[in-house]
């Protein structure tokens, strides 16, 4: 490419593409992945790219004994929106396809980051309700438990919007949210108390769960596992101290609450038979579907997110039943949402981001971390040490989770290609972009892929 203007426009196109896909969490070899391969397919041959947590740079070299043409761009932009990314993977693949050129590329994009999403954010804030509803079905709460873990997902979720609005770190959000769901827990046991049990346990659980769904365990675990160990290690700090702030705010809360007079009953574990686990897997897919509408996630992605996360709670509950440890039950039915993601988002032409993501919710560790704090918070220090094993446990189940799906589109991915005779080779885990390399035929102007 001999243009330099052409030349500046095509890196800033990919890098604005990485943008996207890196505040979304899409993991760094799959950002590198789909940046060069955009270049190549807009004529900019052997270029490098960069990606750090907080900023991606891409360079290109024409001639031995001409200077590189380098960019740099930051990204501080950290929300979810996976219609966007959902619209950029689509435009990636036509203009790798030969359909969609430069200028029409950047007008494209310059309308998909500048349109907002396309749902209202207070059906955002009733998503991540349904979300922390579903959760507490899951856990075995009755109405009660399931209306009051919902109505406190409303309040959690829009003090971290005021929160955000007002430019607060995670950290503070986290703990804020912790707080808010531990007291809210405990003001509905009082009330509700004269007319009816409600277990707390299972309302602060749920809110748990809501917050560490926002917490980017799988790029992390991605990261690392592919070799980007300097963003792998940033978004692990990030995930660790986002985590931490839920235990700092749900344990402030419970002293708060013992200090006011507000007790919270001991925690009761779930028991789960046959119509337990229905029940379970019947929360869980409203959880995982809930979370990706929430999640701005297309409309036609919610019934299968539901199916993979429903069968995944399910799955992990009778394996767990087996005889299993927890962290090999959720590691299990996690590769198999891995496995069946990346079909399912081929199928409904998304990534495959979008589904496993989704669909793991359910599957987050926040019943652990909970009977952690609350143990670690008894007074006497009895039940020190079982407190330790279950965030020992809440942290394996974590990695297990995060381990589990990338091994799952490690295997599902040269499965695919085998199938359609086009390539063999195991070429890593890819959660965003293409696939598949597109490329006319000299001489002809068909396209093989």
């Amino acid at each position: 490419m001999d243009d330099p203007r052409t030349l500046n426009r095509t890196l800033d196109l990919c890098l604005r593409v990485g943008e996207v896909l890196l505040s979304s969490g899409a993991g760094a070899a799959d950002v590198v992945a789909t940046m060069r391969a955009l270049a190549r397919a807009l004529g900019v041959r052997h270029s490098q790219v960069d990606v750090t947590f907080t900023s991606l740079a891409m360079s290109v070299q024409q001639g031995a004994d001409e200077p590189p043409v380098v960019q740099i761009r930051q990204v501080t932009q950290r929300e979810i929106d996976y219609e966007d990314l959902t619209r950029v993977d689509h435009l990636v693949r036509a203009v790798v396809g030969g359909t969609t050129d430069l200028e029409g590329a950047r007008t494209e994009l310059a309308q998909i980051v500048s349109s907002g999403h396309a749902r209202p954010r207070w059906a955002a804030t009733l998503g991540a309700g349904a979300m922390c509803a579903g959760v507490a079905l899951q856990l075995g709460g009755g109405p009660i438990v399931v209306l009051v873990a919902l109505l406190a997902a409303l309040c959690i979720d829009r003090l971290q919007l005021l929160m955000t609005r007002r430019r607060l770190p995670g950290f503070y959000q986290q703990v804020a949210g912790g707080v808010v769901a531990t007291v809210l827990a405990a003001v509905g046991t009082r009330l509700a108390e004269p007319w009816v049990h409600l277990n707390a346990s299972l309302v602060v659980t749920a809110n748990i769960v809501m917050l560490l769904a926002g917490i980017g365990f799988m790029g992390a675990i991605q990261d690392a596992l592919s070799g980007f160990f300097v963003t792998g290690g940033a978004r692990v700090l990030e995930a660790v101290l986002a985590t931490a702030g839920i235990l700092a705010g749900v344990s402030g809360g419970l002293s708060l609450c013992s200090r006011v007079g507000l007790e919270i009953p001991r925690l009761v574990l779930p028991r789960f038979d046959l119509v337990g686990v229905s029940s379970a897997a019947l929360g869980a897919a409203i959880a995982a579907a809930a979370f990706a509408f929430s999640s701005y996630a297309p409309k036609r992605t919610l019934l299968p997110v539901a199916v993979l996360g429903g069968g995944a709670i399910a799955a992990t509950e009778l394996i767990a039943q087996a005889g299993f440890g927890r962290p090999w039950a959720v590691g299990v039915a996690a590769f198999g949402i891995g496995l069946f993601g990346y079909t399912v988002g081929r199928r409904f032409r998304v990534p495959p981001l979008v589904v496993v993501v989704s669909a793991v919710v359910p599957l987050l560790p926040g019943l652990s971390i909970y009977r952690g704090l609350f143990l670690l918070g008894e007074q006497g220090g009895q039940q020190a040490a079982q407190g330790l094993l279950a965030m020992v446990t809440a942290a394996s189940v974590a990695i297990a989770l995060a381990s589990g799906v990338i091994l799952g589109e490690y295997v599902a991915q040269p499965v695919m290609r085998e199938a359609r005779r086009v390539e063999a080779r195991l070429a890593g885990p890819r959660l965003v972009g293409v696939t598949r390399s597109v490329r006319k035929r000299r001489g002809r102007g068909e396209t093989e892929e």
